[in-house]
Formats: structure tokens, C-alpha cells, sequence
């Protein structure tokens, strides 16, 4: 049996909501034993969070079971002496701790990285918040659309001469957070193997999600003249590149961006007077150029355009709904879309895992588990017998 990128590794996962619970759920997939550990008076909010599935007179939220697979579930209020106690004990078998509270919060109970680090000299503390940890911003409430606006980055999302755009996905809470926690989690498991020592991985989002500016950055530093909405060479501006209706309704993206794309497709369409509407040198000229494409794509259905795209290689591709995704056979090829079994609801679809290992592959290994589903084994595999157990249970502890 193949073994996992991450077996052996074990994190203790006190994050709530999305940022880090998405990082340790693709941490679990990789191999690394995630506990979830959840104060049992409070616990994670998303767990009440529509949509969800009914089954059996009971709700289950849908985006808990698909932000919380392959992990073990502990409740535990370690704002209590006892379960303090626990959480050291547990922290002394631990690589990793997650934790997304705000700055400073979990150093007034006790249990943040200072103190860890004096019990477990190994233990690497992986904080997501939305400023880091330091900073004038360090201790502000956010939300996505606070840190994608600090960082620049929705002021380059929208159409020109107006508003910006809420994108609809979490650009800041899974580029800038989850995927910056994985990063680092693994960058800092590595420097361990040297230094023999763990550290304190301070992740913003804010600065997470930065790097998407990369190129406009770039180009204001060079030119000293700042992009705005819908001035960017792959936000809208050219004709070659970018985004068609069908005759039915639907949509394609269009992007022979290279002048040997383009002069591909205005040869296989036999349309040689658009060979000159890639790059032309005013606006108004662009605008009607895309006025054209956009008459000329209105012709055919998009399948037409597809097939075209697929046999002549033509940088054609379907702008999916949500509803069409899993219906794609590359994606399904690609085991894009999984299957897992939920004891009282049945079969979820969900979200594959995205990094293909030749010789370690990452899958899921169970659905997210109940409420403090594993919180007898875990005390168990710490020495507490059943009466200790049961006892914590009746003072809440657990």
C-alpha cells in the first residue's frame, strides 16, 4: 500500500470557518493525522452554515463536510484548566498547531506559541489572519472583500469607468490563506529537519493574496503609470483574448494571444481581414474589433466553437456553470470529483485533491467526522481511562 506525502505528521487543527480548515483538510488528504479540536460549547460556526443536507430528521451543513474530510474530531474547551492540561499533553505529540483566532488571543489563555514552544521546542504554530500578526492593521475584524481591497487587489477587478466587481469565490481567504498555510506548514516541516526547532508561520491574508499583482505591480514600478480597471493587456482590452457569447446563449473564452494563435484562427475560420484586429492602437478601434468578433461568434452555438478549438488547437475553451463543471470528462480523467460515503446521508459528491504525486498519492480517507467524534480514542492514546473520561464529559470539559 502507497504511502501518503504527509504520514507520520500531526496536527492539531484549532481553526474555524474556511481559511484553515481548507489548508489541513488537503494537509489530511496528504497523510498528516489532522484533530480537529473544538471547544464543545462553541464550535466551529460553519457547522451551522446553510446549505445543508437533511438525512434521518437531522441537518448536516454542507460546507462542513466539504471543508473537514480525512480529519479526527476532539472537543475540547482548553479555556478550563483541564483541558488546558489536555491540550499540552496533546501538543507534546504534535508537529503542527493551526489557529486562525486574532493576534495575541491565544497567548492570554495560555496556549500560544511562546508558551508551546517551552513544552515542545519542535512545534510549529501556523497563524492565519488577515494582517499578520504585526502592524498598524494587525488587530482590525475582516472579511475577504476587506483584505482583497487593502491589498489592491479589487481595484483591478470590473469593467473600465466602473465600479469594481465582487468576485463570487474567496480570492483572499483560499489564495491568501489556505494555500500561504500550506506553503508554509511544509516550508517550515522542512527547516525543522535542520534546525532540529520549530517556529511561529505568520500568515496574512492580505499579503497572501498579493502576489496576484504581480504584473501590474511590475509594470506601475517600470512605467510609473498605474493600471486601472479594464486597462490590463488580459482584463478585457484586446480582442484576442477574451470572453464571447454563442449563438445559444452560452459562452466561450477566447485566447490566441500569440500572434501565431491568432493567425491560426483567422486562417482556419478563413476570415484574413481580422488579421489586423489583435493589436490595434486605439481604443475605439478595439471596440469595434470586439464588436465584431462578437457578432462573428454569435453565428454558431457553442459546441461549434469548441470543436473548432479542439481539432485546430485553438485556445477555445467553455465558460462552465457550476452545474456543467463535473460533467467535464478531462476533470472526471483527472479525478477532479469524488464520491465519499456519509453514514446517514449517503453518497456527496465533493472536490478532488489537485496535486497529482507519482509515487505518494493524496486522497481523501473518510467524511468529516461528527462533533467530538474521536474524542474518546484520542484521550485514550493519551492515558486517560474510561471513568476520567466520562468525567471530563460531565464538567464540559469535552
Amino acid at each position: 500500500m502507497q504511502k501518503k506525502p504527509l504520514e507520520g505528521i500531526r496536527i492539531l487543527d484549532l481553526s474555524r470557518l474556511l481559511p484553515g480548515p481548507l489548508a489541513t483538510m488537503f494537509l489530511a488528504d496528504m497523510g498528516a493525522e489532522v484533530i480537529k479540536i473544538e471547544n464543545p460549547a462553541q464550535p466551529d460556526y460553519v457547522r451551522n452554515f446553510p446549505p445543508v443536507y437533511e438525512a434521518e430528521g437531522k441537518e448536516f451543513s454542507a460546507n462542513y463536510l466539504a471543508f473537514n474530510r480525512s480529519k479526527k474530531s476532539l472537543t475540547l474547551d482548553y479555556t478550563q484548566s483541564a483541558g488546558k492540561e489536555i491540550f499540552w499533553q496533546l501538543l507534546k505529540t504534535a508537529d503542527v498547531v493551526v489557529e486562525q483566532f486574532r493576534p495575541g488571543y491565544l497567548d492570554k489563555l495560555g496556549i500560544g506559541y511562546s508558551e508551546a514552544s517551552k513544552i515542545n521546542e519542535k512545534i510549529i504554530y501556523v497563524s492565519i489572519t488577515g494582517y499578520g500578526q504585526t502592524g498598524t492593521y494587525s488587530h482590525l475584524a475582516g472579511h475577504d472583500l476587506n483584505y482583497l481591497s487593502h491589498s489592491g487587489v479589487l481595484s483591478l477587478i470590473g469593467e473600465a469607468g466602473k465600479a469594481p466587481s465582487l468576485p463570487a469565490v474567496q480570492l483572499a481567504d483560499i489564495a491568501g490563506g489556505s494555500y500561504m498555510a500550506i506553503i508554509g506548514t511544509l516550508a517550515a516541516l522542512q527547516a525543522r529537519i535542520h534546525t532540529h526547532k520549530g517556529q511561529h508561520v505568520d500568515v496574512s491574508m492580505t499579503e497572501g493574496i498579493m502576489p496576484l499583482l504581480m504584473v501590474p505591480f511590475t509594470h506601475y514600478q517600470a512605467t510609473k503609470q498605474a493600471q486601472r480597471r479594464g486597462e490590463t493587456p488580459l482584463a478585457g482590452m484586446f480582442p484576442n483574448y477574451n470572453v464571447y457569447m454563442c449563438k445559444d446563449g452560452k459562452y466561450i473564452s477566447f485566447a490566441a494571444l500569440e500572434p501565431k494563435f491568432w493567425i491560426k484562427f483567422c486562417n482556419v475560420v478563413q476570415k484574413p481581414e481580422f488579421l489586423g484586429f489583435a493589436m490595434p492602437q486605439d481604443t475605439k478601434q478595439m471596440q469595434q474589433n470586439k464588436a465584431t468578433l462578437q457578432a462573428f461568434f454569435l453565428t454558431q452555438d457553442r459546441e461549434y466553437w469548441l470543436q473548432l478549438g479542439k481539432e485546430h488547437d485553438l485556445l477555445i475553451s467553455p465558460v462552465y456553470e457550476i452545474d456543467e463543471i463535473e460533467k467535464d470528462m478531462h476533470l472526471q480523467e483527472r479525478n477532479m470529483f469524488l464520491t465519499l460515503k456519509h453514514p446517514q446521508i449517503g453518497d456527496i459528491t465533493t472536490l478532488g485533491f489537485p496535486i497529482k504525486f507519482s509515487e505518494t498519492p493524496a486522497s481523501p480517507t473518510h467524511i468529516a467526522p461528527e462533533l467530538g467524534e474521536n474524542s474518546f480514542e484520542i484521550l485514550q492514546s493519551l492515558g486517560f481511562s474510561i471513568d476520567e473520561i466520562e468525567n471530563l464529559k460531565a464538567q464540559k470539559v469535552i
